[in-house]
């Protein structure tokens, strides 16, 4: 099992930055990658971007390539991301998940997830 907890969202003005943390705990050895997904209002849930647990490698959705950046502490037991230049289409509810496997743009790739945390990017 892997458990895990998301912070860092808030209201912040547009062209505003935050930056969220997914700290994970469990089986994390065991984990292959790690991502970011999203969910606005009357969306679905979208991919945001994700990295490799052990090759470091990331993946960036378009709508976010330039903007946000993704990462991992030394320990790669907590991935970040960093968001700036928010924009109110960035309001969502972001997600962090984990994958035992082989981990892709679709949510389904994913085996655990946190529980959300809401980023509301006023006008």
């Amino acid at each position: 099992q892997v458990q895990l907890v998301e912070s860092g969202g808030g209201l912040v003005q547009a062209g505003g930055s935050l930056r969220l943390s997914c700290a994970a705990s469990g089986r994390t050895f065991s984990s292959y990658g790690m991502g970011w997904f999203r969910q606005g209002p009357g969306k679905e849930r979208e991919f945001v971007a994700r990295i490799s647990r052990l090759s470091g490698h990331t993946y960036y959705a378009d709508f976010v390539k330039g903007r946000f950046t993704i990462s991992t502490d030394n320990a790669k037991t907590t991935v970040y991301l960093q968001m700036n230049t928010l924009q109110p289409e960035d309001t969502a509810v972001y997600y962090c998940a984990v994958g035992l496997g082989i981990t892709t743009v679709q949510p389904s790739s994913y085996d655990y997830w946190g529980q959300g945390t809401q980023v509301t990017v006023s006008s």
